[in-house]
């Protein structure tokens, strides 16, 4: 079913395309007509079938966009999508169950075989698709806004710092009055794409606090576990002195309070346009595969434009399948997501950051590869 967030939320013309889909599923695993209009024209596409995929629970509003959008030429293709996690994402494409995959990190170089194997001995696709801040969030009564470094958030999720009035918080917010209250910090249970990012920041920018270095699964014995995006945001808002992390389009609707975090000299807050500036303060990852645009992140900018929490989302896919239908399907939707129609809707119902448009053509280009054996 469209939600109604889509309905209020897409740009005009994609919204209206939306609103005119008859949708094949509901809940968790919603589904969207689609089709290869990537100019968002009205003709028919021709084309038809059910493509299942899954992963990102942070791409979920973005998924809702794209496929609504999307669908508005082919009334005869179905595509689902599953936000049971990036890990799990992963490993359904792994094993055929998801035809693509949302990953909010890349793909583990210890997965790559798996990876290769699923696309028949080829090098797999993996553009990225989505930008977006993550957002270090709180419920503790009277207090609405924090300044955090890195060092900080560290502790206070490895457990080293268990009360909110601890002196290394109230040094960072002298005009703050911080509770006696112990702090119950909220991480995915699941494995996570955005824990990925999350981690990454802490061990890059943690000045030695965190002892482990990017994970996707949560790699220390502290704190609330809760699944997916949903949850953690759940867990946070119904507890009593919570924090966790979160992509922004799951906190936009909330009242949670916001971490600023320290960047240089100052303390910056969550935008779309500051994880863009990170992105650009990013290299590509070294050793990857001329289908692959993947990034080292650089957490570590002083530069106070960047917001260096963030996470940057892939579309993962294979450059052939066994059937023309398929994959003239994963090819059209990947470059409808791609374009700047697709990445407009992206950004208006989940707050992302548009893709640069050298990086959005060199994805188009790998997708536009894609084939039938």
């Amino acid at each position: 079913m469209i939600t109604t967030s889509i309905r209020r939320a897409l740009v005009p013309g994609v919204a209206a395309a939306a609103v005119a889909l008859s949708l094949a599923g509901c809940g968790s695993d919603d589904s969207a007509d689609a089709s290869t209009s990537v100019g968002g024209s009205s003709s028919a596409s021709g084309l038809s079938g059910t493509v299942a995929a899954g992963g990102s629970s942070a791409q979920e509003k973005a998924q809702e966009a794209w496929r609504a959008g999307f669908g508005a030429d082919n009334p005869d293709v179905t595509i689902t999508y599953d936000p049971v996690g990036s890990g799990t994402g992963r490993d359904n494409f792994y094993s055929g169950a998801f035809k693509f995959a949302g990953s909010d990190s890349a793909i583990p170089a210890e997965d790559m075989e798996k990876a290769t194997a699923a696309c028949g001995g080829s090098d797999v696709i993996e553009v990225p698709v989505f930008i977006s801040p993550i957002d270090i969030v709180f419920n503790v009564e009277g207090v609405d806004s924090l300044d955090l470094d890195a060092t900080t958030v560290a502790n206070i999720f490895n457990g080293t710092i268990k009360k909110w009035n601890d002196p290394a918080i109230a040094e960072l917010n002298a005009d703050a009055t911080l509770p006696d209250l112990a702090i119950s910090p909220v991480h995915r249970s699941d494995s996570s794409g955005t824990t990925d990012n999350f981690t990454d920041w802490l061990f890059q920018a943690g000045g030695g606090a965190w002892k482990t270095e990017h994970s996707s699964d949560w790699p220390v014995q502290s704190g609330e576990a809760a699944e997916g995006t949903s949850g953690v945001v759940g867990a946070i808002q119904d507890g009593n002195g919570t924090i966790g992390y979160a992509d922004d389009s799951a906190v936009a609707s909330t009242e949670l309070g916001k971490v600023s975090v320290k960047v240089g000299d100052q303390f910056v807050a969550p935008s779309a346009d500051g994880a863009a500036a990170g992105l650009a303060a990013s290299k590509l990852a070294d050793g990857a595969a001329d289908t692959q645009l993947a990034y080292a992140i650089n957490r570590t900018s002083t530069d106070p434009s960047v917001y260096p929490v963030f996470l940057v989302s892939y579309f993962i896919a294979c450059p052939t399948y066994d059937d023309k239908a398929t994959a003239d399907v994963v090819k059209g939707f990947g470059q409808f997501v791609v374009s700047e129609l697709g990445q407009k809707a992206a950004a208006t119902n989940a707050l992302s950051a548009p893709l640069p448009t050298d990086v959005a053509s060199k994805a188009d280009a790998i997708l536009a590869k894609i084939a039938a054996k």
